[in-house]
């Protein structure tokens, strides 16, 4: 299985907009970066009343709809899946996986944290390598300044990635 780092963390502490911010840090430094995004909610992904939406209605299994460069698939399961099978869906040669979520798993975690939540971690310190937090945590894990993408950038390549990417041109 390719690396993966699952980015954790209570609802509200900023989970996402760390990757928006680590995603293109990543792939600036030349990186293949794949996302599974986890959430406990039922969503729809596509357009109610479009035909791929019918067909998926209609009961289909799995459904695959090609628009332009990008293909989205759906597929309905008797379950919830574990996140293994999950990134079994994913389809391409991806240097890294970045997920949102699936903070039980044992895979290495990033846990983000808030001050203003007041909470405690989610994580139970199994697989964690790290907590990106804006206070001083008692944790036995190097600690990232809410900021500092890069040094979540490197400490991901130095953990999680073995290959030394071609260094991509700055947009």
């Amino acid at each position: 299985m390719m690396p993966v780092i699952c980015i954790v963390g209570r609802s509200g502490t900023g989970k996402t907009t760390l990757l928006e911010k680590l995603i293109p840090e990543l792939k600036r430094r030349g990186y293949r970066v794949a996302v599974v995004k986890h959430t406990d909610k039922e969503v729809e992904w596509d357009t109610p009343g479009k035909d791929s939406w019918r067909m998926a209605q209609a009961g289909s299994d799995s459904v695959l709809l090609c628009a332009g460069t990008r293909v989205m698939t759906t597929t309905r399961m008797n379950r919830l899946p574990d996140l293994e099978e999950v990134i079994s869906y994913l389809v391409g040669d991806f240097d890294l996986v970045l997920v949102e979520g699936f903070h039980r798993t044992s895979l290495p975690r990033i846990e983000v944290h808030r001050r203003e939540l007041c909470q405690p971690l989610t994580s139970d310190g199994v697989g964690l390598i790290a907590v990106v937090t804006d206070e001083q945590l008692d944790v036995d894990v190097p600690q990232l300044a809410w900021n500092d993408v890069e040094g979540v950038a490197e400490l991901v390549s130095a953990k999680l990635l073995c290959r030394v990417p071609d260094a991509q041109p700055p947009p």
